[in-house]
Order: C-alpha cells, then structure tokens, then sequence
C-alpha cells in the first residue's frame, strides 16, 4: 500500500509551508469561532488571506465569495495537516461555513447564495441552528414551533432549546412548521431567520463549563419573509437532513481530533508530573498510542467517504459511524489529557496552578456534551443498527 500523496501533492504542501512561514505570525493560535473585539477581527483578517490563497473556502465558488478551484480531496487534507501542525487556526468554521452554506450551495435560491454565502464564509455573518425543542430532540420530526401566513410573511411562534451561539448569532436557520394539515414531516419547512427580528427572545443555559454554549430561544410572532424559505416549503425535513449530515461531520472532524492530538502528544512530552514526564509513563503512552491509531483511522475513513461523496455515491452504514465514533474518541483524547497532568489536570477557569488554560478539563466537559447533542450516541446506535445494519426496531410498549 503506498501512502504517499505523489510530487503534484508535496508540491502543493511546500507551497503553504512557504504562505505559512511568511504569514503564520499574523494567525490567531487555534480556534474557528468568530467573537467579539479584537480577537474576533483577527480571526476574520486570517480567514480573508486564507481564502485569498485558497486555503479556506477553496471549492466554494468566486461568485458567493471562495476560491474556487475544484474538489481535492488530498488538497484538503494536506491544508489541514500543516494548519495543524504550525498550531494556527484553520480559519473561520462552525454552524454556519460547515453547516449552512453547503446546505445553501445544494439548496438554496441564488438570491439566497449570493446574499448568505460570502458574509458567512468570512465571518462577517454568524449562524444558529434552530433545530431541537423541548419535547422535540431525538424525535425532530415532531416540531411544532410554527409559522402562520401573514401576507408574503410568516408569523413564528414557539420555542428552541440548546441552540448553540445563539446569543452571538446574526442568523438562524430553523426547521418551523409551516403547513400545519401535513403529517408531521411533510409540515416542516427549513426558514432562515434574522435573529434581531421583533419577538425574538435568547436567554443563555449556563452548562457544567461554567459558560452559555447553549441557549434557548422564544419566538412570539417573529415576523420573518416568506422568501426565507429555502427550497419549497415542506420540503424542511430533507433539507434539514442534509444540513444534519455536515453536522455530524463537522463534529466528528479528523483535522479538529488530529490537531487535538498533536496538543496531547506536545504535552505529554513537555510536562512534568512528579517530575517525570507522562510520555514516560508505560500506562499512559500505551492509551496514547491507541488514541493516536483510532485518529488515523477516522482520517482515512473520512478519505473514503469523501471519495463517495465525490463520485456521487452513498456512504452507507459508513457515513452513519463517524459522529458516534469521532465524538468519543474527542472525549478520550481530553481526558488523557487530564490525567497526563495529574491533579492538575482537574483545574480549570481562574486558578494560579492552571495549565494550558485549563482546556483539557473545560474541552473534557464539552466534548461529553457532544456525545449527547447532534443526535446522542444512543440513538446513533439505532440508527446505525436499523438504517445501516437492516437489524428490526425495538418494539413499541404495548398500548394500555
């Protein structure tokens, strides 16, 4: 089997090398939400010249404001292993560049692409999802925030939950129900919604972080255009799918696991504990080594299902593997980190013995989360059993 990527590819790599050692110093360290101030500036500066070179938004067309050159799946792999490896941040990502706009670029109108597209892949426009509701999570079918008919607008009325950056967000794209006669899938309709509309209401959900990565979001008559719609309406449920799919690839990100990856292996070979490393530790460096083949093996699974991707097939029971499995393997690279680390490795937030921040305690409590939101690991498992396997459901409890 030959690995290598062949002299067109390690061409390509010399030359953002070369972009690199001329412009890393400009590079925020690490990250890919857009915030506030200062910091939020920089990252929006560092995505423009990203994309100037074709090193972010590099097959989205010129015209919505990418690069524009033609799928390549090892050009992307290779961006993303020396992005990695300097320790700069791979651009501006989230909800919005890696969820919404390849839903738009397959579904929306080209009013929609020409007006969204460019602000959101350059940061200048941050998304929501407005998806999951209180009685309505695993079964997202069963929504019942609503839109009534008022002229060429909607009426949205109801209320989302765990709707992360939605407190920051300039835009929701929300799966509303629209035509309320229809059965349940066939009423949805998929609405983009400005998020300083009137009747708008976020209130922040403080998680075990310590920080409001999730919200909830009221709406009461929340006028919005019909023109939001993307597609037809009631077609929200197949294109709330596809959005759902870059979800879970985006969670489950190889170049997000390796970069948190080569953090680990860095500090397992630069700190002290007792004063011995933990890279000399046997039980430490042997649970290392499993984490780093699992990384290399979801790398190349999503080679492969990028492969399918691109020549038009299905994925099959592998594209319904890869968040389930990512996600886990994002929670055990943090807590190897914490235990790399000792008892230090508990602290997080403001204390004076504080390490690296106090990420691998933080992004362990996070990544726990991930395990449960974007479709929870249980109920990949049946998903995974009854789509991808053929295996029958569970039988319902018999009716009293």
């Amino acid at each position: 089997m030959d690995l290598t990527y062949g002299p067109r590819y390690e061409s390509f790599r010399d030359e953002l090398r070369a972009f690199l050692a001329e412009h890393a110093e400009r590079a925020p360290r690490g990250g890919v939400g857009v915030s506030a101030g200062a910091a939020g500036e920089a990252l929006r500066q560092w995505q423009a010249l990203l994309i100037e070179h074709g090193y972010a938004a590099r097959t989205i067309p010129k015209e919505y404001g990418g690069y524009g050159a033609e799928p390549d799946i090892l050009e992307r792999v290779i961006i993303d292993e020396e992005l990695n490896a300097a320790g700069v941040s791979r651009g501006v990502g989230g909800q919005g560049p890696e969820m919404l706009v390849p839903t738009l670029l397959e579904h929306g109108s080209e009013e929609q692409k020409q007006r969204h597209i460019g602000p959101t892949v350059r940061g200048e426009e941050v998304w929501c999802q407005g998806y999951s509701e209180p009685g309505s999570g695993s079964d997202l079918a069963s929504v019942q925030t609503r839109a009534v008919e008022d002229g060429s607008d909607f009426l949205i009325t109801g209320q989302k939950i765990w709707t992360s950056t939605a407190d920051v967000s300039d835009m929701m794209f929300g799966l509303i129900r629209t035509e309320p006669e229809a059965k349940k899938h066939a009423g949805l309709s998929y609405v983009l919604i400005p998020m300083d509309t009137p009747g708008i209401d976020v209130r922040p959900l403080v998680t075990m972080t310590g920080q409001a990565e999730f919200n909830e979001v009221f709406f009461n008559d929340a006028r919005v255009p019909q023109a939001n719609v993307v597609g037809k309406r009631g077609e929200g449920w197949a294109i709330a799918n596809t959005t759902l799919r870059h979800e879970r690839n985006m969670l489950a990100s190889s170049a997000v696991l390796d970069g948190t990856l080569r953090s680990l292996i860095t500090l397992m070979g630069e700190e002290r504990v007792n004063g011995e490393r933990p890279l000399d530790s046997p039980v430490l460096r042997d649970r290392l080594m499993s984490l780093q083949s699992r990384v290399t093996a979801l790398k190349y699974h999503q080679l492969r299902m990028l492969t399918a991707q691109l020549q038009g097939r299905p994925p099959g029971v592998a594209g319904l593997v890869t968040k389930l499995a990512g996600c886990e393997v994002s929670h055990q690279l943090n807590g190897l980190g914490i235990d790399a680390l000792g008892e230090l490795g508990t602290l997080y937030d403001d204390s004076k013995h504080l390490r690296a921040g106090g990420r691998w305690q933080s992004q362990h409590m996070f990544t726990l989360g991930l395990i449960i939101g974007g479709g929870t690991a249980q109920i990949q498992k049946n998903i995974i059993s009854e789509r991808g396997l053929g295996m029958p459901r569970e039988p319902k409890p018999a009716k009293a």
